[in-house]
């Protein structure tokens, strides 16, 4: 069981974040979560990164 203090914690984090949902064909998650992997990033954080290397961004 979560506690109340984890559930606001997490609420509150979350609200700085925007979500964004996109689309593979099945079994391309897999490819490119294990490519993320192995250079050391979840695939969220792969996908971020190759996000602000195109922008030119270094957030």
């Amino acid at each position: 069981m979560v506690s109340k203090a984890r559930e606001k914690a997490t609420k509150k984090y979350l609200q700085k974040l925007d979500d964004v949902i996109f689309r593979v064909k099945k079994g391309r998650k897999a490819e490119i979560k294990a490519h993320a992997e192995a250079l050391g990033m979840s695939l969220n954080a792969y996908i971020n990164h190759l996000i602000d290397k195109d922008m030119g961004s270094s957030n």
